[in-house]
């Protein structure tokens, strides 16, 4: 705590004073939490504003603490400017790509409902209204059911940017040892990283999770992949005299 860098301190109070606020004020959360982009509820703040809103105490916990871990660091060697440059761009890349596998997901089964009869204005009209109807269950396979209303449930956390700075860590310290609490063994970043985001691209796919349900895989694997085209065009650029900098 006492080499926490300046602004990765002003993320980690923000985060707590919107995590504190949606208790006393829970009709924030409705609003600041990312809804999948056809839906009534969508607002163009929500792919930022979601990131500073969370679950639970654990969810936040392990999200602040992956902060203050990794992105101090990574701030120090940055700065600040080029720090938040690439921590907001991994969040809002990563609601980005949650939002297009929602998409997916969510016509696949609505082409579905529509080829059996069901009219596209009457569907919406219900989800808006935050129902479905059991006919539905009827036409759907399981898996397609469920995929349909989990791309409607209303997704909060600071993974996406989390996960881009798991990313950078690993490529700008390598050979750092890293370890899970229950895997109490140190592995190299290089391996470790990877190893996570297969984990969250395999169960995204699946649907099959070690961590339990609700969580917004596909989120991770954009905050990820952001991170590492990021880290790999700056790297390529890294003599450039017109690169980003801080």
């Amino acid at each position: 705590m006492n080499n926490m860098t300046d602004t990765v301190k002003q993320l980690l109070l923000l985060n707590i004073l919107f995590f504190v606020g949606s208790y006393f004020v829970p009709q924030a959360t409705d609003l600041l939490a990312l809804h999948y982009f056809e839906s009534a509820k969508f607002q163009l703040w929500q792919p930022l504003s979601h990131m500073f809103m969370h679950g639970n105490l654990m969810h936040i916990f392990f999200n602040m603490f992956a902060l203050v871990s990794f992105g101090s660091a990574l701030e120090h060697f940055w700065g600040p400017k080029k720090f938040l440059f690439f921590y907001f761009s991994c969040g809002i890349g990563a609601a980005l790509i949650h939002s297009g596998v929602n998409y997916y997901y969510f016509h696949d089964a609505l082409n579905t409902l529509m080829a059996n009869g069901f009219q596209k204005a009457e569907i919406f009209k219900i989800l808006n209204e935050g129902k479905f109807m059991t006919s539905w269950q009827a036409v759907l396979s399981p898996t397609t059911f469920d995929a349909m209303i989990g791309a409607l449930t209303p997704t909060v956390g600071a993974s996406g940017a989390i996960y881009g700075l798991l990313v950078a860590f690993a490529f700008m310290f390598p050979n750092a040892e890293l370890a899970l609490l229950f895997i109490p063994v140190p592995i190299k970043a290089k391996y470790f990283v990877p190893a996570i985001v297969l984990l969250d691209l395999f169960s995204g796919v699946t649907g099959y999770s070690i961590f339990g349900g609700g969580i917004a895989h596909f989120a991770h694997v954009g905050g990820a992949a952001v991170g590492f085209l990021m880290m790999w065009y700056w790297k390529k650029n890294q003599f450039n005299q017109n690169r980003w900098d801080r």
